[in-house]
């Protein structure tokens, strides 16, 4: 199958909730080897003056990843994902992301590149933290633009 040229453009709406905790702050902060103590004691974190522990910066990456599964699963996208190899990942911080937020991302395709018998995919996540308004609505707060390109190899390659 055939990469689709008509994802481009294509938007995938914010899915589930990711909620940070300080344990999953702790954990990646451990496996990306962020040893600031702000990522791992929450006076450490308040004396900088933040509200609880601070995620390292790579952190959003869990969130746009959950975000890309979505056009990587869409049928109609023609991505066989054992023919990926990820190509770039960059990202714009609009604030911290802390424990205890709430956060979904909404997922833009904004390049269809074909590319041999492959394609490059550019996408970009906007990741959002959910904050209770009035006790019904819920506010967004932009965190992060997560951009990511993606090789879909074609056969043979």
């Amino acid at each position: 199958m055939t990469i689709n040229p008509d994802l481009q453009g294509r938007n995938y709406p914010a899915q589930e909730v990711y909620d940070v905790g300080r344990e999953k702050i702790r954990e990646f902060a451990r496996a990306v080897k962020a040893t600031h103590p702000a990522h791992f004691d929450v006076d450490a974190a308040k004396a900088l003056g933040h509200s609880d522990l601070v995620a390292p910066p790579t952190f959003a990456i869990i969130v746009a990843q959950r975000a890309d599964a979505q056009l990587v699963e869409d049928p109609d996208s023609g991505i066989d994902f054992s023919r990926v190899v990820h190509a770039d990942q960059r990202f714009v911080h609009h604030r911290p992301i802390f424990a205890g937020d709430r956060l979904v991302a909404e997922l833009h395709v904004d390049g269809v590149r074909a590319m041999g018998g492959g394609a490059m995919i550019t996408t970009r996540s906007e990741i959002f933290a959910l904050a209770p308004v009035d006790g019904a609505a819920t506010e967004r707060e932009a965190v992060a633009t997560a951009t990511s390109s993606i090789l879909v190899r074609g056969e043979g390659q």
